[in-house]
């Protein structure tokens, strides 16, 4: 399947606009969802293991055998898995069960946006040896082939989240994105939607940044550089939008922005609003 992987991963347009639809989505999702709209107890919030379990998900499109596909799906979800028996044991709690499980994969999902997401798990599905798609594969793989159907379905209805405010937040992520678009193209870039450069207009999740200096190699320095000024382009189209709005829709979009889990060390209050 390695050799064979360049004609049938993806094989079908349809398989790259799935694809290209649900990174988007959760692209917007990124910008407000929190783990308690999904019902996960504070026991189980966990940013440490949720990283790892990210970067394990996230390393799933560098592979090309289903095999080793299928792997960075096990290894994400041991990590999980993990997390909910030494919170259940730390804190005599009743043991974890599916139900506690599957909202933590889906929001470890959202926060990875594993590239291909659909191709991968078609992939796996259609070439992975049955015999061995078996047991403990077979579970964590079904569990991530549901959290995909759940993202791809997810509305106000899926989550513990007043329908009204579901609805402001996924057009004021729209607003954002379309500007970001709009910037892009008022610059002259090549805005297309392939996998080198969705980065700066689909995701917010960069391939570095749970790298350790000791890993990186001279080759990086490029990629480094490059996903850098995707990041200025975008912070800066994005000051811009939020500035042309006014203050009744800026003042809610500022507020969702300083609760918004990035990680990212960003604080909008030192952003210049003018």
């Amino acid at each position: 399947m390695t050799k064979l992987f360049s004609r049938t991963f993806a094989a079908s347009p349809e398989d790259s606009r799935t694809d290209n639809d649900i990174s988007e989505k959760i692209c917007l999702l990124q910008t407000f969802l929190k783990p308690e709209h999904l019902d996960i107890p504070a026991l189980l919030r966990n940013e440490a293991s949720w990283l790892l379990a990210q970067k394990e998900l996230r390393k799933i499109n560098g592979f090309k055998s289903p095999r080793e596909k299928l792997l960075c799906i096990m290894n994400c979800c041991r990590v999980i898995n993990n997390l909910l028996l030494n919170a259940t044991i730390s804190e005599n709690h009743v043991p974890a069960g599916a139900d506690d499980f599957l909202p933590v994969l889906i929001y470890v999902t959202i926060k990875a946006n594993p590239p291909q997401l659909h191709s991968n798990l078609k992939f796996i599905q259609l070439y992975r040896w049955q015999a061995k798609l078996v047991s403990e594969a077979a579970y964590y793989f079904t569990n991530l082939v549901s959290a995909m159907a759940f993202i791809v379905d997810l509305n106000a209805t899926s989550l513990s989240m007043d329908e009204e405010k579901f609805e402001e937040c996924m057009e004021a992520a729209k607003l954002m994105s379309q500007q970001t678009e709009a910037k892009c193209s008022s610059s002259g870039k090549m805005c297309d939607k392939t996998e080198e450069t969705k980065v700066m207009l689909l995701e917010s999740n960069y391939p570095y940044m749970d790298a350790q200096s000791r890993e990186l190699k001279e080759r990086d320095v490029d990629r480094l550089l490059s996903l850098y000024k995707d990041l200025v382009v975008k912070y800066t189209a994005l000051c811009e939008a939020i500035d042309c709005l006014p203050n009744s829709q800026k003042e809610p979009i500022l507020s969702q922005l300083k609760m918004q889990e990035t990680g990212s060390g960003c604080n909008t209050e030192q952003m210049n609003w003018n």
